[in-house]
């Protein structure tokens, strides 16, 4: 059975502002790359935290059955939201001390998303030559691209 990797990234033209969503995934054998997929999409006036979140979670639900996978973001905020902080915010009600989750709606998709799964995560440095992560940065930068001006 291969390996299957989901190397997600999000951009944004101003924070807020247009941004896009990118998604590579593949399913390796050893090294060699079995099949690959590349998603993306973006929205008109978002953040680029959403677009992060967004890109992790379209990668997890186009999985039409539960896999085991290696999720790689270049997100410290998508890697240590959901290994680190959500364990915390679901024991207190998805609440936070000092005030409100940002972007909630899509901290509960992505939980929900990845329950179907066996995911690890990793972090990668963005924009070092990763890749799969700067695929992940281009189909990001198409995704917004319908939306700038």
């Amino acid at each position: 059975m291969p390996d299957l990797f989901a190397y997600t990234d999000g951009a944004c033209s101003g924070n807020p502002g247009p941004g896009g969503w990118g998604v590579l995934l593949l399913a390796k054998d050893g090294d060699a790359v079995v099949k690959e997929r590349e998603l993306s999409g973006g929205a008109p006036e978002t953040t680029n935290n959403r677009m992060e979140l967004l890109a992790a979670i379209t990668a997890l639900e186009t999985l039409e059955k539960p896999s085991k996978l290696t999720v790689v973001t270049d997100s410290a905020y998508v890697k240590d939201g959901i290994t680190k902080w959500i364990h915390s915010w679901k024991a207190k009600g998805w609440k936070k001390k000092g005030g409100e989750i940002k972007n909630l709606d899509l901290w509960q998709r992505l939980d929900e998303a990845q329950a179907r799964h066996d995911v690890t995560w990793e972090w990668v440095k963005g924009h070092a030559g990763h890749p799969e992560n700067e695929r992940a940065d281009e189909l990001a930068r198409q995704g917004m691209a319908p939306f700038k001006e």
